[in-house]
């Protein structure tokens, strides 16, 4: 669900610095991480996992089928 960075809402302005960017940049970056967390959180519960991320999926050879 990436949406394609919008050029007039990420280019800096003429005269604008560079830290109000920054800082845009975080107050986005911290708006997915929210929203993100909201999605997971909504997600029911396992029972009886074995805890943490799914290897296969996050990059571990060790558990990925062959």
């Amino acid at each position: 669900m990436d949406v394609p960075a919008d050029p007039a809402r990420t280019a800096v302005p003429n005269g604008a610095s560079a830290e109000g960017a920054a800082q845009r940049a975080l107050a986005e970056a911290e708006a997915r991480r929210a929203a993100y967390r909201a999605r997971e959180a909504s997600l029911p519960k396992e029972i009886g996992g074995r805890g943490g991320m799914e290897p296969g999926r996050y990059g571990d050879p060790k558990n990925i089928s062959a």
